[in-house]
């Protein structure tokens, strides 16, 4: 009887110690402090990509002007956003390899210095081709800068606070597209907008460079990786393909709808694809059989990750696009001006400026499900919305149901990416980043000239802009384009509820 006693109460005791221990080791990881040169390398770097999306969107509010400026359609001038996508999203999958191969801090100075060059060049340049290589620099400069921020952040983060920083980070992919249009709009009113790029120059020499410099720092030793060259021709090819594939599809049906002969656009459309889908299909096959390959891909056999990767990837062509068709219909179909234009995705901006860490602190703290799905429910709205009310719309309204869109867009769309790379073995998180930051720039190049294409053929044969015709066939065109979003929203949607159907099943297996 009393040796049955001391082991009841040896194992209360260890009970109590294990209980003990957990809430210590609890109590430790909710105390987990962020240092503060991690917080400084975010802002540095961060501010580069930041920048660089600014300006891409900051240029579709300008999409009016340029084309007078230049003597371009509509077709062609949208080329100044989605050369610049393509580039970016060109740029990523090379992340992983420079991630192994060079220090943080090369690579951000090389993303500096791009910046800086791209700017001056924009700056000084008066012929469109000129316009457009400045760009392509650009988006080199943002190609490296926005997968060094997110691979610092997964690198060096405790790992109780990935969320909150990931959420930091998305604010700067998602906050940046929006408020670009604003600040177009503001300083164009006033100033040449060759201006905003004087502005940009002193802010990254004088705040990123010095900060980075400082706070920038290497937790993990390079590696001697070697560059797959066939890979990465292939991979550029695949996305400029399926790009140019839409664009061009665009023009041929415009051409078709307004009378014109569509042969060559048509035919330059079917090529494209052929060359986009086949580039791709080889990257992947040679990916599965090099020794070294520019991007591991074993990890998306996982069919929870890849449905994640897909949502991630539809999601930015609503969310990128966006800036593009409200600073447009706006101004083409509702008459405003450029500034009251740009202004007009200024709330949204800024309700997603607050809520996308606060995304992240809700995965934290709840997981992934009720916070990436309720977020989403929420976002569709704004264009279920907008396209109830498109043929009356108003700025207020076309500003407020946007405004429901940026929320619910913030609040859920890093987690996604964050939630995807907690299911990847750690020493493939530099490729799963490499690969959903390209899909999300490919997501923004196919959004914007998707969206482009469907106003294009709403307006042809609509007659000269400014009129009453147009103007309504511009609105017309936004009808479209809202009924698309709906679509591409539910689809990422479906594909997230499916997810985590999956991984509910693994959860209760074990």
């Amino acid at each position: 009887m009393e040796e049955r006693n001391i082991t009841t109460t040896t194992a209360a005791t260890e009970s109590q110690a294990i209980t003990t221990n957990a809430g210590t080791q609890e109590a430790a990881i909710s105390d987990e402090r962020i240092p503060g040169k991690l917080i400084g390398a975010i802002v540095a770097v961060g501010s580069l990509a930041f920048i660089g999306i600014l300006t891409e969107t900051v240029m579709t509010v300008l999409f009016p002007q340029l084309m007078r400026e230049f003597n371009v359609d509509t077709a062609t001038v949208q080329w100044i956003t989605t050369i610049y996508l393509l580039v970016v999203a060109a740029t990523m999958p090379l992340s992983s390899y420079l991630n192994r191969r060079f220090k943080h801090r090369t690579l951000f100075l090389a993303a500096v210095a791009l910046a800086v060059l791209g700017s001056l060049i924009m700056i000084v340049g008066h012929a469109f081709p000129v316009i457009l290589i400045a760009r392509v620099i650009q988006g080199m400069g943002s190609g490296v800068a926005t997968p060094l921020m997110i691979n610092i952040i997964l690198e060096q983060s405790p790992k109780s606070k990935v969320g909150r920083l990931m959420g930091v980070g998305s604010l700067v992919i998602t906050v940046a597209p929006a408020i670009g249009p604003t600040v177009g709009g503001a300083v164009s009113s006033i100033l040449p907008w060759r201006a905003i790029f004087v502005i940009v120059i002193p802010i990254i020499l004088l705040v990123s460079l010095p900060v980075g410099l400082k706070c920038v720092e290497q937790h993990r030793p390079t590696e001697e990786a070697r560059l797959n060259s066939l890979q990465f021709v292939s991979i550029v090819l695949a996305l400029c393909g399926l790009v140019m594939f839409l664009n061009q599809a665009g023009v041929a049906v415009s051409a078709a709808v307004s009378g014109g002969s569509a042969t060559v656009s048509a035919v330059f459309a079917v090529v494209s694809l052929i060359v986009g889908l086949g580039a791709l299909l080889f990257f992947g096959w040679s990916s599965k059989r090099s020794f070294s390959p520019l991007i591991r891909l074993g990890w998306l056999r996982d069919p929870m990750v890849l449905l994640h990767l897909i949502a991630y990837m539809l999601l930015p062509i609503v969310g990128i696009g966006f800036g593009y068709v409200i600073t447009n219909v706006a101004q083409l179909s509702l008459g405003t001006s450029a500034f009251l234009s740009g202004a007009l995705v200024l709330p949204g901006a800024l309700i997603g400026a607050f809520f996308a860490p606060v995304g992240g602190m809700l995965y934290d703290r709840f997981g992934p499900v009720r916070p990436i799905l309720g977020a989403f429910f929420a976002a569709i709205c704004g264009p279920i919305l907008l396209l109830v009310f498109s043929m009356r719309l108003t700025p207020v309204t076309l500003a407020g149901f946007y405004f429901i869109f940026g929320f619910g867009y913030s609040l859920g769309f890093s987690n996604i990416m964050t939630n995807a790379l907690r299911n990847i073995a750690p020493q493939f998180m530099p490729d799963g980043n490499a690969v959903f930051n390209t899909c999300l720039q490919f997501g923004g190049a196919a959004g914007t000239a998707l969206f482009s294409t469907i106003l294009l053929v709403a307006q042809a044969g609509a007659g000269e802009e400014g009129g009453a015709t147009f103007r309504h066939a511009t609105a017309v065109g936004g009808s479209w384009t809202f009924a698309t979003m709906i679509g591409i929203v539910a689809i990422a949607i479906c594909c997230l509820i499916a997810a985590f159907r999956i991984g509910a099943k693994r959860n209760s297996r074990l």
